[in-house]
């Protein structure tokens, strides 16, 4: 029986031998084993395919309203939705897991290419595999584990040989952990054109990242005991923790020591700036280790056009996200006497009103990565101010109240020449084109004019960067009761933002860094699970549940000594959102769906199903 890989167009054109092409060509059609391991171009080409095959959860190339399910972002038009949705972001791709499996079982056998040069590829392949057990893991729990084997069915076998049982969770873990250990040496030890290959030292984060995820969940699942399943297959023994904490700290520290990425600060004259390209921008970049890459013509997405302020568009309406004031109120004062937490704003109400000198004012004040992750009122992006203005303030005797252009006369001045309403916004209504919260989207926006049509955008989305490597070695040190230790690395993260050191440091420290120094980089919705929050902090009833915005207003009163000013009010976005978040225990695990118990009886389901 001769066995079949398939080859999809990746349009992954990120360099595997140099600066040229990842891929010269791009195949669309099933080819034999024969075919492809006899041609070392083809091995490369199934092995780009693949990388273009484990793009999950939040990313730039992915749907928009993914970053819109939290407390981060809304999307513009009107949702009723009463809770999350237990299957976001669910992975349960064993065609990948056996197409690798396949080229493992080609790459062995083939004479065209020498030991030493199977070995970082077949490293490469069993990290994506790896990488492939760990986004299963993170949403589905224990999961069967195939190991190399590739299952060829013939008639009359017994198909029962092929169905394999649910490893428990910590099995799942402690495989990747191992897969990550082993092929690390065999991966080349310097980086990338922009980083879009697996190194040792991706491998290593992978690691890392599994063996905390791994140490969360032995120590915070006990909070939840109906989150649990015979066999261990949910649920990891709170006994396992320590040991999984130091693995993960061993990892992560061998990646801050010993590897060639640096956190990124080119620009300490300006942190905002500084933050904005550590994260976005690919040219020279130090800091990220292993990314989704793109490049235009052939490899593209739509990002930044369906996000870019509307003031700046090209050649379609945008600005599709909106960021939550929930979010921006995380990013602590700069001169804050409690630092490594956020705080709210002072701005008064339309009674007692707080005036601020420019738009900018209240925002500047805080952690520059704010100015690196968000648009907010007055920011600059591309050469242009981006003016966020939901109307104006005016005095009527001794009062004040709120003036405001309708959606068809955004943009319009009143007849003083005075701006009413720009066409940014931020307004109440449901076209899905302008703001809504008084806040855009900036991570990941792409400054090259034309990315804002249709020519499209390649800015990346990182998968691994050298500032998770530092807080996941803080928080093992936590977890492992040496918060002393641990300061030095989460305070070279605080450092390089420009925010006041920490005198010491606890597990509140950690959840509020991770929140600002990872928004919209596909981190929240797993850490509030892994540590057993989401259920707390989105229960409906909570504050942390609503969703907020804050609108700017011009103050339009001459004569009086604020006229010129800036006025901030909080809105709830109960006008797009009736419904506060709402997760329940049973969204910690997603489902095992029944047409996979069908194929393989020996699934068993997760809880609350």
């Amino acid at each position: 029986m001769k066995k079949y890989i398939i080859l999809i167009a990746t349009l992954l054109f990120v360099s595997l031998t140099g600066c040229s092409g990842f891929l010269d060509e791009e195949p669309d059609k099933i080819l034999n084993n024969d075919q492809v391991f006899s041609d070392p171009k083809l091995i490369k080409t199934t092995l780009a395919n693949f990388y273009g095959r484990v793009t999950w959860g939040q990313n730039t190339g992915g749907a928009v309203n993914d970053f819109s399910f939290l407390d981060e972002a809304v999307r513009h038009n009107r949702d009723e939705i009463n809770s999350f949705d237990r299957n976001w972001w669910r992975v349960y791709d064993y065609t990948l897991i056996r197409n690798i499996n396949q080229f493992l079982e080609g790459i062995k056998a083939t004479a065209v290419l020498s030991e030493d040069e199977k070995k970082p590829l077949i490293a490469e392949a069993r990290f994506l595999r790896a990488w492939c057990y760990f986004c299963t893991a993170r949403s589905l729990g224990g999961m069967p584990i195939v190991g190399d084997q590739v299952f060829d069915y013939t008639p009359g076998m017994d198909i029962t040989t092929m169905q394999l049982p649910r490893s428990s969770e910590a099995g799942i873990y402690d495989y990747i952990i191992q897969e990550c250990n082993e092929i690390a040496g065999a991966l080349p030890v310097t980086t990338n054109v922009n980083s879009a290959r697996a190194n040792k030292w991706t491998a290593k984060m992978l690691e890392a990242r599994a063996a905390l995820y791994a140490g969360s969940l032995a120590k915070y699942n006990v909070t939840h005991p109906n989150l649990t399943v015979e066999g261990g297959i949910v649920g990891i023994d709170a006994g396992k923790a320590s040991a999984y904490y130091q693995k993960a700290f061993a990892a992560a520290d061998d990646v801050v020591k010993n590897s060639p990425y640096v956190l990124q600060a080119r620009k300490n004259d300006n942190k905002a700036r500084n933050f904005f390209e550590a994260v976005s921008v690919k040219s020279n970049n130090t800091e990220v280790i292993w990314s989704r890459d793109y490049l235009v013509p052939n490899s593209k997405h739509y990002y930044t056009k369906d996000c870019i302020p509307r003031s700046i568009a090209g050649e379609a309406t945008s600005c599709y996200l909106s960021v939550l004031l929930n979010l921006v109120e995380e990013f602590e004062p700069v001169d804050t006497a409690t630092p490594g937490q956020g705080a709210k704003f002072n701005i008064g109400t339309i009674a007692s009103p707080v005036f601020y000198n420019t738009p900018t004012e209240l925002f500047e004040a805080r952690d520059p990565r704010l100015g690196g992750t968000v648009l907010y009122p007055g920011s600059f992006f591309g050469g242009a101010e981006i003016v966020l203005q939901a109307g104006q303030l005016v005095k009527d005797g001794s009062s004040w109240r709120k003036v405001a252009a309708s959606f068809d006369n955004m943009g319009d001045k009143d007849a003083n020449g005075k701006l009413v309403t720009s066409v940014n916004g931020p307004i109440m209504s449901n076209d899905i084109n302008v703001n809504k919260t008084g806040f855009t989207i900036l991570k990941f926006l792409d400054e090259n004019p034309s990315a804002s049509t249709f020519t499209g955008s390649d800015t990346w989305s990182t998968y691994f960067r050298m500032a998770e490597a530092y807080l996941i070695a803080a928080e093992a040190l936590v977890e492992t009761n040496k918060a002393d230790d641990a300061l030095p690395y989460i305070n070279k993260v605080r450092e390089r933002a420009g925010v006041k050191p920490l005198a010491t440091v606890t597990f509140d420290n950690i959840v509020h860094e991770r929140r600002v120094e990872f928004a919209f980089e596909d981190q929240r919705y797993w850490d509030m699970k892994r540590w057993r929050l989401a259920d707390k902090l989105w229960n409906r009833q909570a504050e942390t549940a609503k969703r907020r915005g804050l609108y700017p207003y011009l103050v339009v009163a001459p004569g009086d000594p604020n006229n010129g000013k800036w006025f901030f009010e909080e809105v709830n976005m109960n006008f797009l959102y009736p419904n506060n978040m709402h997760f329940e225990d049973r969204n910690y695990y997603a489902d095992i769906d029944q047409g996979w118990i069908n194929k393989n009886p020996k699934l068993k389901k997760n809880p609350y199903q």
